[in-house]
């Protein structure tokens, strides 16, 4: 394999492994109050325009909150928290659009464009690089030999 080649493979290697890093779900590993703060961050407060549960102090949001604290106590999964004030306060009070489905394409479809565009811009560097050397044809060269002829015998 040519160096090149493995430049490549190198780069789609790193882009692979960060799309997984990016979509993979890490909640499992924290405790009770970080997840609940997690949650709340992600969940838009009813009454307030554009503000997290996290950091509102109205009524609505110290409400959902100990509703999310209670739900996590209770075993619940962050999905169907989630899902139960989605089906309370409809689907507008989710700051961050789900990972799979149509909503899916918010998180995909930036970076697929990203990596076409570095794609085409690689096959464009390429095709520049490539284009064929021009060399004048033995018509050509005798007639700038004549040219130069014509040239110096001219007074």
């Amino acid at each position: 394999m040519s160096g090149r080649r493995i430049g490549w493979v190198a780069l789609a290697a790193v882009v692979v492994v960060a799309l997984l890093i990016g979509v993979s779900d890490r909640r499992g590993s924290s405790n009770p109050d970080e997840r609940a703060h997690r949650l709340a961050e992600s969940i838009q407060c009813p009454t307030c325009s554009g503000q997290s549960v996290a950091d509102s102090d109205a009524t609505a949001s110290r409400f959902i909150r100990q509703q999310i604290d209670d739900r996590i106590a209770s075993g619940a999964s962050d999905d169907q928290i989630r899902d139960e004030l989605a089906d309370s306060y409809g689907d507008t009070i989710l700051l961050t659009p789900e990972r799979s489905g149509l909503a899916g394409l918010v998180w995909v479809l930036p970076v697929a464009v990203l990596v076409a565009a570095l794609a085409g811009i690689a096959l464009a560097f390429r095709r520049w690089r490539s284009r064929a050397v021009v060399e004048a044809s033995a018509a050509d060269r005798e007639l700038v030999e004549r040219a130069l002829d014509d040239l110096h015998a001219a007074p």
